[in-house]
């Protein structure tokens, strides 16, 4: 005959005996002193969020203001390379003032005897013949005290004599611009050359104005209103 083993059912007085332990420890771990080290906790967790977005915020801060500082040492850098060009400028615009006119009052003629004289003077030197020369004139747009003149003459000799005649214009001290040369004959013998150069006139000052009044008035030439002759193209080319 078998014995069986009887559970004994739970007993209700054992469980109500537990539940006044219960309530006490939670009592006890309820009191102040443990709520406040639960608020220190929450804030400690509220202070470490904020330090690091702290961080995260003045990194980002830290590389605008990096990026803002590179640009603007850009801007000041190219700032300073534009103004470089106008630093001392008043002393620039007194200084090509005064080469201007130096260059006026040394290179441009103020007449019409004096670039005369000077195109006999070139041409004696270099042992050529000077035939007829035109000097039709017009206004300078924008410079009112220039007068252009264009020159149209023609000049007779040896080869080497015009090349040297040629050569002494260009380096002469007065201010010509050869802008058409029509050459014609051997190199070894006589040619003609028909020679095209531009000055420019200047306002005399008060010492040649003296000079040009006490010359005769053949001084200006007289071809000086006629036209210059047409070339002929079958003559030759502009070298």
């Amino acid at each position: 005959m078998s014995s069986a083993v009887a559970i004994p059912p739970p007993n209700s007085s054992s469980l109500q005996g537990q539940k006044p332990k219960l309530t006490v420890r939670v009592r006890a771990l309820l009191t102040a002193m443990n709520l406040h080290f639960a608020g220190v906790a929450a804030l400690s967790v509220i202070v470490l969020y904020l330090l690091i977005h702290m961080v995260f915020v003045w990194r980002q801060l830290s590389a605008r203001d990096t990026n803002a500082l590179f640009q603007q040492t850009v801007a000041m850098r190219t700032a300073q390379i534009a103004a470089q060009p106008l630093r001392g400028l008043d002393a620039k615009l007194v200084k090509s003032t005064e080469d201007a006119d130096t260059f006026y009052a040394t290179r441009l003629p103020y007449g019409y005897s004096e670039v005369a004289a000077e195109l006999g003077v070139l041409t004696k030197k270099a042992g050529v013949h000077l035939g007829q020369v035109h000097y039709p004139q017009g206004p300078v747009p924008g410079i009112p005290a220039l007068t252009e003149v264009r020159m149209d003459a023609i000049i007779a000799g040896d080869y080497r004599p015009i090349v040297q005649f040629i050569n002494a214009i260009e380096r002469d001290k007065r201010f010509f611009v050869i802008t058409g040369i029509n050459l014609t004959g051997q190199q070894t013998g006589q040619v003609n050359l028909r020679l095209r150069m531009t000055t420019y006139l200047r306002d005399p000052n008060a010492v040649e104005m003296n000079i040009e009044s006490a010359l005769p008035d053949t001084a200006a030439p007289k071809s000086a209103l006629s036209p210059a002759p047409q070339s002929n193209p079958k003559q030759g080319g502009k070298r």
